[in-house]
């Protein structure tokens, strides 16, 4: 039924129990796992002036928090026994990273934590995926 289940992750004890279930559900559809983890630069950051025609070096920082993203994700998908993993660290906001990582591979399924959900927050990654989602979601129980 599905064959690629992407899962977001932050390296929470909620997120952890999103990927907990996606696993399960890879291992049981023999399907490929893509464990997905955004990140972004602080707003002091993104905030810094820049020339119109200069391209904005991505800098140190950036390159810290990809390399933080892909060892928090290596961590994660030694977890996921018995299931194919692939890992994608991609910078942006999370429920737009998780949507685009989606429709990149046609997925099948997001599996998201329903950490944010009770506060009706404007942006909440479950509330994002599960209104933009190229394809089916599945919002875990985590909070």
């Amino acid at each position: 039924m599905y064959s690629t289940i992407v899962v977001g992750t932050d390296g929470s004890e909620t997120a952890t129990g999103a990927v907990s279930v996606a696993a399960e559900l890879a291992r049981h559809h023999g399907s490929r796992l893509h464990l997905v983890k955004a990140y972004q630069q602080s707003a002091a950051a993104m905030a810094a002036p820049t020339a119109a025609f200069v391209v904005a070096d991505p800098g140190p920082e950036t390159a810290h928090l990809a390399a933080e993203a892909e060892e928090m994700l290596a961590a994660t998908a030694q977890t996921c026994d018995g299931v194919t993993v692939e890992q994608h660290a991609c910078q942006g906001p999370a429920g737009e990273v998780l949507v685009a990582v989606a429709e990149e591979l046609s997925a099948d399924l997001i599996v998201v934590g329903s950490k944010g959900m009770h506060r009706r927050i404007l942006g909440s990654v479950p509330n994002t995926v599960a209104h933009n989602a190229p394809c089916a979601v599945l919002i875990v129980k985590t909070t």
